[in-house]
């Protein structure tokens, strides 16, 4: 059985390494990792739009990994929007990356429920095999963590490098233009990097549970010997 202080560092990776499961899985399923304003281009250079009458062109868009919804403002009062990703809109992006963004998420869910896994097994008892121990818990959780930077990092270059907003904003758009005033990454994004986060913890408590923590002994009492204890 592993000592008090080891269960109590694994039973916390573990705890951590659900948590950035659950995390993952709340930021794939929710359309919010991108807000932004777009400007209705072509709407405003018919009517010569100054700075004032700008505000009746701009609009709103939001996405995440599978959907999403826009504002669209061309002087004629708002239109509100939604539409998926999949499977017509993601022709139109740079398909290759963003299904890579989402096989990148997949494999850190994977990895992420067998920490989880191991991490259970390292504070029952000590495993007979080294991958199953200590090791072995290190190695998924730089694996789930890698494989989620790799995601993030893949996202912010689709969005800041191929301009996935701007794409997202002209799908099927014949007449109008819409231009990006402003872009910002929201919370289900920033819930990614926190999983990321999550398992460089873990690798610091794994690394934490290898420091051999000395256990207090009491000092036995010694036994003493009287003139009485002899005679009897």
């Amino acid at each position: 059985m592993p000592g008090c202080f080891k269960r109590t560092l694994f039973a916390l990776a573990s705890i951590i390494s659900f948590a950035s499961f659950i995390l993952i899985v709340v930021a794939m399923g929710t359309p919010k990792w991108i807000t932004g304003k777009i400007l209705c281009k072509t709407g405003a250079e018919l009517v010569n739009a100054t700075d004032p009458e700008l505000v009746k062109f701009i609009g709103e868009i939001y996405y995440g990994l599978f959907r999403g919804g826009k504002i669209r403002q061309c002087g004629l009062g708002g239109r509100r929007s939604k539409f998926t990703i999949f499977p017509h809109m993601v022709k139109k992006l740079n398909t290759g990356l963003h299904v890579m963004i989402i096989m990148f998420l997949c494999v850190a869910i994977f990895f992420s429920l067998v920490s989880f896994g191991f991490c259970i097994l390292n504070t029952i008892k000590v495993p007979y095999r080294a991958i199953k121990g200590p090791a072995g818990v290190c190695l998924w959780n730089f694996l789930a963590g890698g494989c989620i930077a790799l995601a993030v990092t893949s996202f912010m270059a689709a969005v800041k490098l191929h301009h996935l907003t701007e794409r997202i904003a002209n799908f099927r758009e014949n007449v109008f233009q819409f231009v990006i005033l402003e872009e910002q990454f929201e919370d289900c994004f920033w819930l990614c990097v926190a999983s990321a986060t999550a398992h460089a913890v873990n690798l610091l408590l794994i690394a934490i549970s290898g420091i051999n923590v000395p256990e207090i002994k009491t000092k036995p009492e010694e036994a003493t010997v009287t003139a009485e204890d002899i005679m009897y």
